[in-house]
């Protein structure tokens, strides 16, 4: 069918426009005109290269009986079906037209989605999927593209591949996969008789792509992807948080021990009641959508995997409730439910207060107030802490945490303060910008808490620091790197002004990772350089950092392209790359892009390095790229083993006995946390040795004027909150490992 073919479609449809095609149909917005010109949506359907006349009769006899089938289907989250008609020799449904977006738009328009707004569709889709698994009819094809997000609907559309659970077809034997690889089960890649369980499976991976901003699975081609599926467990989610569970559920391999959807529901139930709000304020007035970034603002170096004992369970699976059945399914249904919900709600409670006393409650410590010599009363003192504690990233959340804990510690068994015994309040965060106001909020409504250390990521500083700024608390980060926290959203054309007073950090910034980098290759003895970067803020920052500092040693920029994240195939930039004659390649972005265009570029006979940021520093750039050696990245920091103060912190943190290392972060927590300790100090000496009720009001000032030297070096802030000593540290890929090169200042 065409838009210039103004024909009507069985006398009755005229075609107006395309409006969408997939692998298996058009869909053309339409009028009917036999009902007033009502608008509604025609799906042709388009046959699969290569299938035989034979398979194609069967398949139009599948695709016409399931579709008239789902006609019969009355529910607010299904597509209504008006009607099933031939025209030409093929099949066409005419549908209701939704005004609205699929949910593959939304990611690929905002990234990832907040976990309270994937619930929510998760919640809605599995209610369409109940009514259709009771009449029978199993979908086959869930996936985003088929999830339509409209004003107050979330609408289970395309049943035309749908299959009667009690038909069967000979296509399962012909070798063509009907459905989509990177959302099916493995037992529908097998061609096995098709079941609700199918549907199950690939619900799990469409919520997994909406609250990750990446599918479960990927691989180059069907027959990897097909393996991976098969073989290989699914990537460990990071931004899922108490969906976490569920989506290791409905993604277990066999189909017998894949959570059924009364389980499924249920938990989305406790997820949707324990969270508060699918959104939270912007200093601006509106509101803070989910982050755009597909991939952790934060690299995840080295992933580590979690002790055999916080792993959620196997779950069990029991087939799906016949219509009218509510009776218990007996004490394997019943362990599984408790299994699952338990594991959520376990993970839903980590969003509560975690407070740490490091004191004993014997006495004061330390001499007496104002140096009188007599005891003075203990007081309390709160620092609070955001981390990711659970997720992807909880293996480096955890170690900022132990580091924040050592030092408030230190503090106590010292008498660093006298008359000031510290506490640690940490709360989760889960790496989910979503909580990060939510966390602030709890935060200054605590009122012996005077600071905040953390969080990791820039998207979560997003949404917790302007919170944390508006009510006057300080804030003390050993992981941010957005510049615009400190330098404000126009920093990249020179107008810098700082927006939140409050907010320090120990740690260099994405506006230092490319001068650096650009200064390191240059001093390499390259000249000629070829830019790429992802769009992304992190990518554009690192990139014209480093175009910046590259043109003003005097070095030519012999190319520049923008590539989409998602993208795979980079055979063309190859070619421009190596016509170019660049010595050496950066990349602004993250290592699921960088690691497959590193490989093509060396395919291509490209021989020169691709070096990034920190966002391609990560294990998992070298196990997606065999071809790595050479390549290089910028870390924010210097190991701490290169000085006597880090190797110290070292063995006293090994002596606490944490069973989690301090990562990466580890040091600038512990230091972070001793700038809070160190401006109570001076609050309290410059007070007479009792600190004043306004003490936190008071401390932001305090700490902009500290200066001590840390465990990572001296410790300093400057006008705009950021470290005065800023280091970074050159890493090359040797062996297909990550290794230290060089260290050095932010600044010539």
């Amino acid at each position: 069918m065409t838009e210039e073919n103004h024909a009507l479609i069985a006398g009755r449809y005229r075609l107006v426009e395309r409006i969408g095609q997939g692998g298996m149909g058009r869909v053309w917005r339409g009028l009917d005109q036999q009902l007033f010109g009502r608008e509604v949506a025609i799906k042709e359907i388009l046959f699969p290269p290569g299938m035989n006349e034979a398979d194609r009769e069967a398949l139009l006899r599948r695709f016409t009986g399931e579709a008239r089938a789902a006609v019969t289907l009355s529910h607010p989250g299904v597509i209504t079906v008006h009607d099933v008609v031939e025209h030409r020799g093929a099949p066409v449904i005419v549908m209701e037209l939704i005004r609205g977006r699929s949910l593959a738009a939304e990611i690929r328009s905002h990234g990832r989605l907040p976990v309270r707004r994937v619930a929510e569709i998760g919640a809605a889709v599995l209610d369409a999927l109940t009514e259709a698994h009771a009449a029978r009819i199993v979908h086959r094809d869930i996936k985003p593209d088929n999830v339509l997000l409209a004003k107050d609907r979330v609408v289970l559309t395309d049943f035309g591949i749908a299959h009667l659970a009690d038909a069967t077809t000979k296509l399962s034997h012909s070798g063509i996969v009907i459905g989509t690889p990177q959302y099916m089960p493995p037992e529908q890649l097998d061609g096995k008789r098709p079941t609700p369980a199918n549907d199950l499976w690939a619900l799990g991976a469409t919520l997994y792509h909406a609250v990750e901003g990446r599918p479960p699975f990927e691989a180059e081609g069907l027959h990897a992807l097909a393996v991976a599926v098969f073989t290989r467990p699914h990537r460990s989610s990071v931004h899922a948080g108490p969906l976490a569970p569920l989506l290791d559920a409905l993604l277990t391999k066999d189909p017998a021990e894949r959570v059924g959807a009364a389980e499924a529901a249920e938990t989305l139930r406790a997820v949707l009641s324990a969270s508060s709000s699918p959104t939270v304020p912007d200093p601006s007035g509106g509101v803070v959508g989910p982050a755009r970034h597909r991939v952790p603002d934060r690299p995840t170096v080295p992933p580590v995997v979690a002790a055999p004992d916080e792993q959620p369970p196997t779950l069990d699976a029991t087939a799906p409730p016949e219509p009218g059945d509510r009776t218990s399914r007996g004490p394997r249904g019943l362990a599984r439910r408790s299994t699952v919900l338990g594991t959520v709600l376990a993970v839903l409670a980590t969003g509560s207060l975690l407070t740490w006393s490091l004191t004993r409650d014997d006495g004061p410590r330390g001499g007496g107030a104002g140096g009188s010599g007599s005891a003075a009363a203990s007081v309390t003192v709160r620092i609070g802490l955001d981390a990711p504690l659970s997720g992807g990233l909880a293996s480096m959340g955890t170690g900022i945490r132990n580091s924040a804990e050592l030092a408030v510690r230190t503090a106590n068994e010292t008498g660093h303060v006298p008359g000031v015994t510290f506490e640690l309040t940490a709360l989760d965060d889960g790496a989910d910008p979503s909580k990060g106001a939510v966390n602030a909020s709890r935060f200054v409504s605590d009122d012996k808490l005077v600071g905040v250390v953390g969080p990791l990521n820039s998207g979560v500083a997003r949404t917790l620091v302007p919170v944390l700024s508006r009510a006057g608390v300080v804030n003390v980060s050993p992981g941010n790197t957005d510049p615009a926290l400190t330098l404000g959203p126009d920093w990249a054309t020179g107008t810098r002004a700082r927006p939140y007073p409050t907010y320090f950090r120990t740690v260099g910034t994405d506006a230092d990772q490319g001068p650096f980098a650009a200064r390191y290759l240059h001093g390499a003895g390259k000249t000629e350089l070829y830019v790429v970067d992802d769009a992304s803020p992190h990518g554009t920052a690192v990139a014209s950092g480093l175009t910046a500092e590259w043109k003003r040693l005097g070095g030519t920029v012999v190319g520049t392209e923008r590539v989409d994240p998602a993208e795979r195939d980079f055979a063309g930039l190859a070619l421009r790359v190596r016509s170019s004659g660049a010595e050496a390649v950066y990349f602004g972005g993250y290592y699921d892009t960088a690691a497959p265009l590193s490989q093509q570029l060396k395919q291509a006979g490209v021989t020169v390095p691709l070096m990034g940021g920190d966002g391609i520093f990560d294990q998992a750039y070298l196990t997606g790229n065999p071809r790595a050696d050479g390549d290089l990245a910028t870390q924010i920091g210097v190991p701490a083993e290169e000085s006597a103060a880090g190797r110290d912190f070292l063995a006293r943190y090994e002596k606490a006995g944490y069973a989690q290392p301090p990562g990466w972060y580890g040091p600038y927590a512990y230091d972070a946390t001793w700038a809070i300790v160190e401006a109570v100090k001076d609050l309290s000496k410059s007070n007479g040795g009792t600190l004043p009720g306004d003490t936190r009001a008071k401390l932001p000032r305090a700490v902009e004027q500290l200066a001590f030297d840390g465990v990572t070096g001296p410790v300093a802030f400057d006008g705009a909150g950021d470290a005065v000593d800023r280091r970074l540290t050159v890493y090359q890929v040797d062996g297909g490992s990550w290794q230290a090169r060089t260290s050095g200042s932010s600044t010539p």
